[in-house]
C-alpha cells in the first residue's frame, strides 16, 4: 500500500514526485515518458530560471531531478500507462497496462494530447504533409511554403521555428486577435518578413495527390473560401485531456478536464487531486502546472498526516 500514486511525467508530475520524496511519502510514480508536451519544443524560453532550453533537454533535466530521489520512497514506474483508477473501501486501485497498485491518495497529472484537425483530407494526409510536430517534421520542408493552424503560444512557437528554414510561414487563426499567445512572442514572429497571417478564418479542407499541395480556408464572417498553396500543414489547435482512466470516478468539465478546488487542487472525490493540463484551471503553462502540483502535494501531505 502506497501513501500516494502520481500519474503523469510532465512538469506537474515531476514536481509532485520531488516534493513527495522530500516529505518521505511512500509514492509510486507512474508515467509512460518523462517531459510532457514541451519535449516537442525547439526552444523553451519561459521555464523559470532557465532562459533557453530545448524540450529534449528539459525532459532530461526533469528525469534527472526525479531520479535523485528514487531511493527516498519514490518508486518509479516509467514506461507504464494508467488505464483505470477505482475507489475501494480503504484506498484507490490504480491499474496500468502492466499491473495494479494500491494507494491511499492519487494525484492525476497526466496532461493531454494534441487535438486532431477534423476537416476533409486531414486524416488522409497525416504524415504526408499534415503534421502535429514541427520539431520532428519541420526540417523536411526547408525552403518551402508552409501553413500553421492555431493562434496560441504553440502556434506562434511553431511558426518561429519554421521561419528559420521555410520560405514562408502562413498562420491561420480563427480569431481576429492573439490573446492566447504571449505578446513578446507574437511581436517577434509577426516582425519576420517571411511571416503571413490569415485572421478570422478556419480550415475547410486539405488537398493534395500523394502529398499535401494546398489547404482551403473559410472566412468566418463572409463564408468565402481561399485556397492556400502549401507543402505542409502544422496543426496547433489545442489539447485533449488524458483523463479517460478517471472519467467514471470524478467530475470532469466539458473538455474532459478534472474539476478541482483552485485553493488545494482537490477533485470531487476525497483522496484524489489533479494538476496541470488535465485539470480545469483557467491557465495552463509548465510553470503553472508545477506550481499547482506542489500546492496539491502540500494538501496531500496534510490530508495523510492530519486525516482530513
Amino acid at each position: 500500500m502506497y501513501d500516494l500514486a502520481i500519474i503523469g511525467g510532465g512538469p506537474a508530475g515531476v514536481a509532485a514526485g520531488v516534493y513527495a520524496a522530500r516529505k518521505r511519502l511512500n509514492t509510486v510514480f507512474i508515467a509512460e515518458v518523462i517531459g510532457g508536451q514541451s519535449t516537442e519544443s525547439h526552444d523553451v524560453q519561459n521555464w523559470i530560471g532557465t532562459p533557453h532550453i530545448s524540450g529534449t533537454d528539459l525532459a532530461k533535466a526533469l528525469e534527472a531531478h526525479l531520479k535523485e530521489y528514487a531511493n527516498q520512497g519514490l518508486d518509479l514506474k516509467i514506461g507504464e500507462r494508467a488505464v483505470k483508477v477505482e475507489k475501494t473501501e480503504t484506498a484507490f486501485s490504480v491499474t496500468t497496462n502492466k499491473t495494479t497498485y494500491l494507494a491511499q491518495t492519487v494525484l492525476v497529472a497526466a496532461g493531454g494530447s494534441r487535438k486532431k484537425l477534423m476537416v476533409p483530407g486531414a486524416a488522409e494526409f497525416e504524415h504526408k504533409g499534415v503534421t502535429y510536430c514541427a520539431s520532428c517534421d519541420g526540417p523536411l520542408f526547408a525552403g518551402q511554403d508552409v501553413v500553421v493552424i492555431g493562434g496560441g503560444n504553440a502556434g506562434f512557437e511553431t511558426a518561429a521555428q519554421l521561419l528559420a528554414y521555410c520560405k514562408t510561414v502562413t498562420l491561420v487563426h480563427r480569431q481576429s486577435n492573439f490573446l492566447r499567445a504571449d505578446k513578446s512572442t507574437v511581436d517577434a514572429v509577426l516582425a519576420h518578413p517571411n511571416m503571413k497571417v490569415v485572421n478570422n478564418a478556419e480550415p475547410a479542407e486539405v488537398k493534395g495527390t500523394q502529398f499535401v499541395s494546398s489547404i482551403v480556408v473559410k472566412d468566418k464572417d463572409t463564408g468565402k473560401t481561399t485556397e492556400l498553396p502549401t507543402a505542409a500543414v502544422f496543426v496547433e489547435i489545442g489539447m485533449v485531456s488524458n483523463t479517460d482512466f478517471v472519467k467514471d470516478l470524478v467530475a470532469l468539465d466539458d473538455w474532459g478536464r478534472v474539476k478541482v478546488d483552485g485553493k488545494s487542487q482537490r477533485a470531487s472525490i476525497a483522496g484524489l487531486w489533479a494538476a496541470g493540463d488535465c485539470s480545469d484551471g483557467l491557465y495552463h503553462q509548465n510553470n503553472i502546472a508545477a506550481g499547482d502540483a506542489v500546492k496539491a502535494l502540500e494538501d496531500i501531505y496534510f490530508f495523510l498526516k492530519a486525516g482530513k
